[in-house]
């Protein structure tokens, strides 16, 4: 891939580390980190070779050198740190969830486009070749009309009371974290749901440790999913059409083994991963594609689209009677 931007990296914490590798790994320009401690930025641009380690993230968002922002802070910051970069005249990719809540994500759709720079969610998923291949066979009818998804993720997570996932003001839970997951895929498979039902349970933290989901769309259209945070599951991913199914094999969201079938249960095709890293430099190679195209948003993951699932997980965390302290600065849920 050939990189024109210069990447500044937000935060350098774990995701961080894993995407900044898949960009250096596969030829991106990766010109300055910030973090909130000198040590922690000179740490991470050892690691990686980084030219520049800012000591604050208004350092960072101000050097001339960098042209785009990854933010990838806890899920209540994503929202101040994005605009803190947008503010600077900088393209941003945050980290998912984009935000907290829906409101929070608007405000910040709303002014990358009076700055005219892109803001692009990092669903790295949406962007793996394997998707790509995914929607073209839907779009070519492979398994007829698209009817249904079933798709969970659910993992065995720390359970220290202290962990920022069972922390509730850090937006902490299965829901934010995994479930973002299949009820984006439910978006990009359908569109925004006509109808939400959500049954959940809070953990003794007050995070949701568990939640289920049906999601009904125009036309009949339906989407069951589950996420959990105390329990490991398989973690894969059907789609059910009138003429076959798509079935994901374990861990459905990264490049794994994809499996189309016919009616009668034949295999029809499978396509096989075939990556060398972990898969992040897709999400940024679109949105330089963004860039250079001088387009605001793309037809793989669009700002509107971003917040109309940060929309979906509001209504079900309304219907499971979780609230983040987050929403009562932006009156949400």
């Amino acid at each position: 891939m050939s990189s024109r931007l210069r990447w500044g990296i937000l935060g350098t914490g774990g995701i961080a580390r894993l995407f900044t590798r898949d960009l250096v790994n596969n030829g991106f320009t990766v010109s300055a980190v910030g973090s909130r401690t000198q040590s922690a930025a000179d740490a991470f641009a050892a690691d990686f070779g980084i030219a520049t380690a800012h000591a604050s993230y208004e350092a960072l968002v101000a050097d001339p050198a960098v042209d785009v922002v990854y933010v990838s802070t806890p899920h209540p910051f994503h929202a101040p740190n994005a605009k803190l970069a947008i503010g600077a005249g900088k393209h941003a990719l945050v980290e998912k969830p984009f935000t907290v809540n829906a409101a929070e994500a608007r405000e910040v759709v709303d002014l990358a486009g009076r700055r005219g720079v892109v803001v692009l969610e990092a669903m790295w998923t949406r962007f793996l070749p394997q998707s790509v291949r995914v929607r073209q066979l839907i779009a070519d009818g492979a398994i007829g009309e698209v009817r249904t998804l079933i798709a969970d993720h659910n993992q065995k997570l720390p359970s220290d009371p202290l962990h920022r996932l069972n922390n509730l003001a850090l937006a902490g839970g299965a829901l934010l974290d995994l479930g973002i997951y299949p009820v984006s895929f439910a978006h990009e498979l359908f569109g925004t749901p006509t109808t939400i039902r959500a049954i959940g349970t809070l953990s003794s933290t007050g995070v949701d440790r568990q939640t289920a989901m049906l999601l009904g769309f125009e036309g009949g259209r339906q989407a069951v999913l589950h996420t959990a945070l105390d329990t490991a599951g398989p973690n894969t991913a059907t789609v059910i059409g009138t003429e076959g199914s798509i079935e994901f094999d374990s861990v459905w969201y990264t490049p794994t083994v994809v499996t189309v079938r016919d009616s009668a249960r034949n295999v029809v095709q499978t396509i096989e991963p075939n990556e060398a890293s972990r898969g992040m430099q897709y999400q940024a190679a679109e949105l330089e594609r963004l860039v250079a195209a001088g387009e605001l948003a793309g037809s793989i993951l669009s700002p509107t689209e971003t917040v109309q699932v940060m929309q979906t997980l509001d209504e079900v965390r309304r219907q499971i009677g979780l609230k983040y302290p987050a929403d009562e600065a932006t009156h949400a849920i």
